[in-house]
């Protein structure tokens, strides 16, 4: 399980160091997609050969359906870990998350997000506004 938050640089090569916590759950080959809200999400294997029978279940007759599993299957890269830890973001993820510099490494579970640091920062505000209101409707669904 990934847990903490952590923050990091992107160096000159384009690499981030992934946390040392993070790295044995990783495991040094993982997939790095497209994720939600214009960060980058980091799976290990296992998780994400999990994630694509769920989604090979999806009705392909769904305009809707197609659309995401283009977006996350083309955004999809498998990385790997130097023996320092680094891994090269590749250019398109960068652009897609914004991130140029400064950013900040999340677990989130069963994955790890990467976010630009500010753009972390904005979200964690509007969502620590909502953050009672959000856990009063999970109490609803039963979580």
């Amino acid at each position: 399980m990934f847990l903490g938050e952590y923050q990091h640089s992107l160096d000159a090569k384009g690499r981030i160091t992934i946390p040392a916590k993070f790295r044995e759950s990783l495991g040094d080959r993982f997939i790095a997609t497209k994720g939600l809200d214009n960060c980058i999400f980091l799976y290990p294997l296992a998780e994400w050969r999990q994630i694509e029978e769920k989604l090979k279940k999806l009705p392909l007759t769904r305009a809707d359906v197609r659309a995401f599993v283009r977006f996350f299957f083309a955004g999809a890269s498998e990385l790997e870990l130097d023996k320092q830890g680094r891994t090269v973001l590749p250019p398109n993820l960068r652009d897609y998350a914004q991130i140029e510099k400064d950013i900040v490494i999340i677990g989130v579970g069963t994955r790890i997000e990467i976010w630009a640091a500010d753009s972390w920062v904005n979200y964690a505000k509007e969502a620590e506004a909502s953050y009672e209101d959000i856990a009063e409707k999970m109490v609803d669904l039963g979580i």
